[in-house]
């Protein structure tokens, strides 16, 4: 048996990041999110549809797309654990048959609990999620000096889906109605993502590395690099820095779903109609493709938490205009930039994970990161939807967005903070080691 080399371990495990295989492996990647977050948007553009034919209140027809994204965030925790076990060819084929069963059953719904179980168990828990955090964390393992470009192109099929199956629902729906059209999704859901799952099957470089046996591990000097300050991350123990996260995640999400979740039926209730509303949706969500490319590009050269900061703040200034004005061509304009300000929000945290943990935890830990966002986004759709209901109209709402998207802000400026203080004490150290040496 040939002696084993840890240092040709390591070299062949860099030079098969960002290799063409890891590229091609990213668009099958878009690609599957991409058909996968029809899970979360059709639910959006049929409300209107499901309060009226199961006669119900706003907040009770926001019910579904809330078990949705719970569903979707507390299984992006399991598909991460599963990809990080198994690999990520796991998950994704759970994902395949959950989602296409999801769409299938939920179009057969003779009740709204029915249909929201349908939504939150099977579309959101086995089928969007395993599209979702595990696709990213997997990015995440493939590339080194493009990872935030790399995440934001992955992350873009989020909000790639976000533009294209809104107007592809609506039409269908006005076509050929609701039940018919989730049906049609559920079947094609299955005849494109299976094939796209069969391109995933091989196993990231750095896992197979770390999977080197650990008497032959390399030197120190010659190791691929870890995350700084693994064991005490910005001065926290790694536990409070991911409850940290999870609470910001919470927060910047509850402040994007007013709009993303309610712009359908905003409309509606402005007289502008649902189509109006699902062209403003889809809209919305194209610009965000384009702020997750850019922050992916601008959070290589400036951080994490960096990109977070600036979308952070910048979403709440779009939040803001959507109570300074309603008209229709309004709209359309702080759609496009709420879409462009807040796109690259989701991605920087799993940059900053990536960051700041160990890579063989990337799976589990960006899973429990992306399940806060996600369920943000739930309680914020919900949130919206209640104090409509007890008020009357959307503008209440809003400014409750305002206020997590502040909490939000708050947490990443004292993240930050320590960040920098951090570093200064680190380099206050070394300076020290070296004038002694």
């Amino acid at each position: 048996m040939a002696d084993f080399n840890p240092v040709a371990v390591a070299t062949a495990a860099t030079e098969s990041r960002e290799s063409p295989y890891a590229w091609a492996r990213l668009l099958a990647s878009l690609l599957m999110m991409t058909i996968g977050g029809s899970g979360m948007y059709a639910v959006t553009v049929v409300l209107p549809r499901i309060q009226q034919e199961f006669g119900v209140a706003r907040a009770d027809a926001s019910l579904p797309y809330t078990l949705t994204m719970i569903g979707f965030g507390v299984g992006g925790v399991l598909m991460g654990r599963l990809a990080d076990r198994f690999g990520v060819i796991t998950p994704v084929l759970l994902g395949t048959f959950g989602l296409s069963g999801g769409f299938i059953v939920a179009g057969l719904a003779g009740s709204l609990s029915q249909f929201a179980l349908a939504q939150g168990l099977l579309i959101g828990a086995l089928g969007t999620s395993a599209t979702f955090a595990p696709l990213v964390a997997d990015t995440a393992l493939w590339f080194t000096r493009r990872r935030g470009i790399a995440l934001g192109i992955c992350m873009s099929g989020n909000y790639v889906a976000g533009a294209v199956w809104p107007p592809i629902v609506q039409h269908f729906v006005e076509a050929a109605g609701w039940r018919a059209t989730y049906i049609g999704i559920g079947v094609f859901c299955l005849v494109s993502m299976l094939p796209l799952a069969l391109m995933l099957r091989r196993r990231p470089p750095a896992l197979a590395q770390v999977a080197s046996p650990p008497a032959a591990a390399a030197p120190a000097s010659q190791a691929l690099p870890a995350p700084p300050a693994a064991e005490r991350p910005l001065g926290l123990s790694p536990g409070m820095l991911q409850s940290l996260l999870c609470v910001a995640g919470v927060a910047c999400c509850v402040a994007m779903s007013m709009p993303q979740v309610h712009i359908v039926a905003y409309c509606g209730d402005l007289g502008y109609g649902a189509a109006r509303g699902a062209q403003m949706l889809s809209l919305m969500l194209g610009m965000g493709v384009v702020s997750r490319l850019a922050s992916g590009w601008i959070s290589d050269h400036i951080g994490g938490l960096r990109t977070l900061l600036l979308g952070s703040v910048l979403q709440g200034v779009a939040l803001l205009m959507f109570l300074l004005d309603n008209g229709v061509a309004s709209l359309f304009i702080i759609s496009a930039m709420f879409g462009l300000f807040q796109g690259g929000i989701v991605p920087s945290y799993a940059l900053i994970v990536r960051e700041y943990f160990t890579p063989r935890q990337a799976g589990a830990r960006v899973g429990v990161v992306l399940m806060a966002t996600l369920l943000g986004m739930a309680l914020g759709g919900w949130m919206s939807g209640a104090i409509f209901d007890a008020t009357g109209s959307y503008r209440a709402a809003f400014l409750n967005g305002l206020a997590w998207n502040l909490l939000n802000v708050s947490i990443v400026l004292t993240l930050l903070w320590r960040a920098r203080r951090t570093t200064g004490s680190r380099s206050d150290a070394l300076s020290l080691r070296g004038g002694n040496a």
